[in-house]
């Protein structure tokens, strides 16, 4: 993504004014720009400049020019389409399915597979299901932290079931032991009796299920889309 070139001086002071002309407050537009009101004390104090994305959805608050607010010697007010024209404002859709979040699934070892729903709830766009059903998915709650950073502590992770993996190495959801589930990557040879699972985060040492434990393991599926709330 292209960077905003912005004069942080002549943004804060414009940023300033417009704060000091409406009845936004830190508090208020924070909320409504999904930032923590440090963040945009630090925008008015001049300590920091927004991203491009922010820096527009700004200008679309308080109607007026991205360019003027970029520092530009442009007019305030909205005017042709300028330098950020090129980047379009996000389509939102109604169109959603809803997913009950079932249990959680450790990105650790040892996690009792929880196959009930913990009464939270989550919408997903229907384009991400690309044309399956919806009981072809369901959602899991990562626990624990050995595949950080692909996956953290408390993301939601849409899965779609499937009972083999497509390679070797893949990150699959994975239930062992009968009632213990986990999310790693897994490695394996076709032909050959053993699985590794394998963290992401290094400090984690990985897995190896082989034998007759092997007749207590099965695939549940693989992620498809992560949902993390920053």
């Amino acid at each position: 993504m292209q960077k905003a070139n912005i004069d942080v001086k002549l943004f804060a002071a414009r940023f300033s004014e417009l704060l000091h002309e409406s009845s936004e407050n830190t508090y208020t537009l924070a909320k409504k720009l999904g930032l923590a009101a440090a963040t945009i004390s630090r925008y008015a104090n001049g300590l920091m400049a927004p991203k491009l994305p922010t820096l527009r959805a700004i200008a679309e608050i308080f109607d007026v020019d991205p360019d003027w607010l970029a520092g530009d010697d442009v007019p305030k007010e909205r005017s042709t389409p300028g330098r950020w024209a090129k980047f379009p404002a996000p389509n939102v859709t109604d169109a959603f399915v809803t997913f009950p979040v079932i249990g959680e699934i450790a990105a650790g070892y040892d996690s009792v597979a929880l196959e009930d729903a913990v009464g939270e709830t989550i919408d997903i766009p229907t384009s991400f299901l690309r044309g399956r059903e919806k009981s072809d998915f369901f959602v899991l709650k990562v626990k624990g932290d050995s595949m950080y950073p692909t996956y953290q502590d408390g993301d939601r992770v849409l899965i779609l079931k499937q009972a083999t993996l497509d390679h070797s190495g893949q990150i699959g959801a994975v239930l062992y032991e009968d009632d213990l589930a986990t999310l790693k990557r897994v490695e394996y040879v076709d032909g050959e009796d053993w699985m590794r699972l394998v963290p992401v985060n290094p400090a984690v040492p990985p897995t190896r299920i082989e034998g007759e434990k092997l007749e207590h393991c099965r695939i549940l599926g693989v992620p498809r889309l992560l949902i993390r709330e920053v």
